[in-house]
Order: C-alpha cells, then structure tokens, then sequence
C-alpha cells in the first residue's frame, strides 16, 4: 500500500489525479501542511469499516426497484385514520 500526500490547493487543481492515487492507497489531503482529510476508495473503506453497509447504501443498488417489498403492518401499533 502506498500513501500519497496532496495539499488542499493540488487537490482541487486534479480531482482525477487524487482518484487515481487512491486506487494504490490511502491519499492524505493537508491544509496548511497539516494532514486534514483522507481519500479511499469505497473498497478499502468498507475493509475499514467492516464491510457492513447502510439502509441508504443497499437502496442506491441498481435493479433495487425490482423488489417488491410489502412490510407487515406493526400489529397493535396500527389504527386506521379518523378522518371524520
């Protein structure tokens, strides 16, 4: 693994440039010369995190609109509306 170190200003002079670096690793973004932010790849971070992803994560899949999802009604929690 190989980690790549870009100040603020180069970062936001190439985007792709710091993308690419973070296909071989971590890439540390400074500002000031003080390491501020980190950029990974969706890869490495869900190994970073456990692999576990979000509600919001699984519903941005693609083809998620072809599930059909009917939840169960929350038994005594449920009343009908008065709309009377």
């Amino acid at each position: 693994m190989r980690i790549k170190t870009l100040s603020s200003r180069e970062f936001n002079q190439d985007a792709s440039k710091a993308k690419k670096a973070a296909q071989r690793g971590p890439v540390f973004i400074t500002d000031r010369g003080r390491p501020a932010h980190v950029l990974l790849t969706i890869e490495a971070y869900r190994k970073l995190t456990g692999g576990s992803a979000s509600i919001v994560d699984m519903l941005a899949l693609p083809g998620v609109e072809d599930i059909e999802f009917e939840p169960a009604r929350a038994g005594t929690l449920y009343r009908p509306a008065d709309l009377s």
